[in-house]
């Protein structure tokens, strides 16, 4: 009988640290609990993530290891730089919860907004009008959008094609100074470009964001609790929830 149980126990501590190294490396799952992704991303939806895409860092596992723990001059084992497009989760710093943005500028880059349009190393980004349309905010209210697509170049000569939303091109945020993204970092935005604290607003909203603090590339829905319906004059941003099981989250 001591034998059996203590079989048991191994197969169940095995088991116990192939799921956690699982967790930790491979894959992981997060939850979406703001806006500032519309149309792509909506509160309620759950997406999985592929950990191994850039690399692994401090902050890659579900709790931060100590510092010095990976002893390289940037701190990360395997490491691959973004693709601008990519949807990535961060583990900003001072904050308690992860993040989910979009990689807009690489190091090197200069990014700027003006008039809400995105300017890329000098050159004004293509966008094409989709739509426009109200739909009821996660508070109740209800808000009037145009929705884009928008011609982000990845770094491979290829175009990074996403949707984003826009309430007005004079927001607080749609003309800016020019950002020079340093070296060992990214520059991120929202899709819902005038509902997002990103980098458009220094630390300690987010700022440029450290490398070793992206830990994962989004890759799929899972599923959401986001339960909205079309409703007369009122739209759902990116589909009602019958739409959003399984969408692909590569640009």
């Amino acid at each position: 009988m001591r034998r059996a149980m203590l079989e048991w126990g191994r197969f169940i501590l095995i088991w116990a640290v192939c799921v956690l190294s699982f967790r930790a490396f491979a894959f992981g799952s997060y939850y979406v609990p703001s806006e500032s992704m519309l149309p792509t991303l909506a509160v309620g939806d759950h997406f999985v993530t592929a950990k191994y895409a850039y690399g692994y860092s401090r902050y890659s596992p579900d709790f931060t290891l100590p510092e010095g723990s990976i002893p390289t001059a940037d701190g990360r084992l395997l490491p691959q730089l973004p693709r601008r497009g990519d949807i990535v989760v961060l583990k900003p710093e001072g904050a308690p919860d992860a993040l989910v943005k979009r990689v807009i500028g690489l190091p090197g880059d200069t990014v700027q907004l003006v008039h809400g349009r995105l300017v890329l190393n000098g050159q004004v980004i293509a966008r094409h009008e989709t739509g426009a349309y109200d739909y009821r905010d996660d508070h109740g209210r209800t808000v009037h959008v145009t929705e884009y697509v928008e011609d982000l170049p990845a770094a491979d000569g290829t175009l990074a094609r996403h949707a984003v939303l826009q309430r007005s091109d004079n927001g607080p945020a749609d003309n800016t100074g020019v950002y020079t993204v340093p070296a060992g970092h990214v520059f991120l935005m929202g899709d819902n470009r005038d509902n997002s604290q990103d980098s458009r607003f220094p630390y300690p909203e987010l700022g440029f964001v450290p490398l070793d603090r992206v830990v994962a590339r989004a890759q799929f829905t899972a599923y959401t609790n986001h339960l909205c319906r079309a409703d007369g004059a009122l739209a759902c941003p990116g589909g009602d929830w019958t739409s959003r099981f399984g969408r692909s989250l590569k640009p």
